[in-house]
């Protein structure tokens, strides 16, 4: 089983859902989070004042999937949340190690 963690666009969080629903992901968690990468945030103007936001809103969608669809899941991330543009966000792959449904107790790849 593999952990994913995608960092995208709040624009594109819906893209990425009908994608990911259209591999065989069943189920995700997605958050609103905040931070900067190489695009280092941006100015803007308020009221006649220029103030630098350093901590652009992004999306973090947390997604448990079995081995054989993590390639699938990745680029149906990476398509379906690409722009083209600085700051498009990351995914990150890591091993999970185990899954337990708290329901029923079941354990492994039976969770997913």
């Amino acid at each position: 089983m593999k952990w994913i963690v995608a960092i995208i666009k709040p624009f594109k969080q819906d893209d990425v859902r009908e994608a990911l629903t259209a591999v065989g992901v069943t189920g995700m968690t997605a958050s609103e989070v905040r931070g900067f990468g190489r695009q280092k945030g941006h100015t803007e103007l308020y009221r006649g004042a220029e103030y630098q936001v350093d901590f652009l809103p992004k999306i973090k969608i947390e997604i448990a999937v079995n081995d054989e669809i993590v390639e699938q899941v990745v680029e149906a991330i990476q398509q379906s949340a690409k722009t083209g543009k600085i700051g498009d966000g990351k995914i990150f792959v890591t091993d999970l190690t185990q899954a337990i449904r708290i329901r029923t107790g079941e354990k492994g790849s039976a969770v997913l």
